[in-house]
């Protein structure tokens, strides 16, 4: 028995993806910059000069407090600690939050769960030894809700979490470079810097949703844009086998016309491994909770975007260094005629 939704994408599309390439790669550019200009501005809330002067250390020093600013980030990255607590009775999270703003602690968080029993506490470590502030916020705790006990405890340092959101970006970089390597050994080199202008503008985009939308920026999502990456790469290779296939099978044919032909004869796929990917993730997003919330918006996006950069980004992009097919098939022929 087949699916029925299988038969929502027909099997054979004649739909002209490179005429509208111009209109997209527009789109794309516009949006790519106004994510830069987010992450440089605190999702347009600040201006970067005043933050650059405001900051203390080197150039290198100032630029990564504005890019740091750039984002919501997380314990990760920022330096603090997060405690799960449960308790027998329903806890009052309004009576939690003032009892430990009265440590001065910084920026302390109290979150529920859809249990209410059940919380979660987020708190900076701006001086002094972690493992204390954390043992006197866990005393603190256990005075103002009976019964409490600790299902999560997790402290980072400051220097820690530089290093970790250094490393973060390392990652992401380090993956783009990885993947250009293997196209280009895969297919040809112009397939490669199609797939690397894909990646980099997947991954900038989702990068810019985070920081206009200041959602918490955490190492999962660092994880969440490495799986994207990894989707997109599989999306876009699958594309450009099919690519090179029918420029050895079509070899008078336009390269407009074979990238169409070959981005329609890959949609099904495409689609309904998008459709499924994507349900995955929504699942994870209505039912993940709180911790994986970022992890599933980001799924969710990169594979809408993913999608849309393997037809409308990475193939198209080829054109840019190709020269005209008909124009080299015409040299072979008059080399090839006595």
């Amino acid at each position: 028995m087949v699916w029925p939704l299988i038969k929502l994408v027909s099997r054979k599309t004649n739909f002209r993806f490179v005429r509208f390439a111009a209109f997209a790669a527009v789109i794309s550019v516009l949006l790519t910059v106004g994510s830069f200009v987010s992450m440089f501005t605190a999702g347009f809330r600040e201006i970067p000069v005043a933050m650059y002067q405001a900051a203390s250390g080197g150039p290198l020093d100032r630029l990564g407090a504005i890019l740091g600013r750039g984002f919501e980030l997380g314990i990760d990255f920022r330096g603090g600690a997060v405690l799960e607590l449960t308790a027998p009775q329903p806890i009052d999270i309004g009576r939690v939050r003032e009892g430990l703003l009265a440590l001065d602690l910084g920026d302390v968080q109290a979150q529920s769960f859809n249990d209410p029993h059940h919380i979660m506490v987020r708190y900076q470590v701006s001086g002094g030894d972690p493992n204390q502030i954390t043992t006197r916020v866990q005393n603190r705790l256990r005075e103002l809700v009976d019964g409490a006990t600790f299902s999560r405890v997790e402290v980072v340092g400051p220097k820690v979490s530089e290093e970790l959101f250094a490393g973060g970006l390392i990652a992401l970089g380090l993956a783009i470079a990885l993947m250009l390597v293997y196209i280009w050994f895969r297919f040809e080199w112009q397939f490669g810097l199609g797939a690397v202008i894909a990646l980099f503008h997947d991954t900038i985009l989702t990068l810019g949703l985070f920081s206009f939308f200041r959602i918490e920026f955490t190492l999962t999502i660092i994880a969440a844009l490495l799986t994207i990456i990894g989707y997109s790469m599989n999306d876009t290779v699958v594309v450009f086998d099919r690519l090179r296939e029918n420029y050895r099978k079509y070899k008078r044919m336009p390269r407009p016309e074979v990238i169409d032909l070959s981005t329609n004869e890959t949609l099904s796929r495409t689609m309904m491994t998008s459709v499924t990917a994507i349900l995955a993730a929504i699942a994870l997003w209505v039912f993940g909770g709180d911790t994986l919330e970022g992890f599933a918006i980001a799924m969710t996006f990169g594979i809408v975007i993913g999608t849309y950069s393997s037809i409308y980004v990475a193939a198209p992009a080829t054109l840019l260094w190709a020269p005209r097919r008909e124009e080299n098939v015409a040299v072979r022929e008059s080399a090839a005629t006595p």
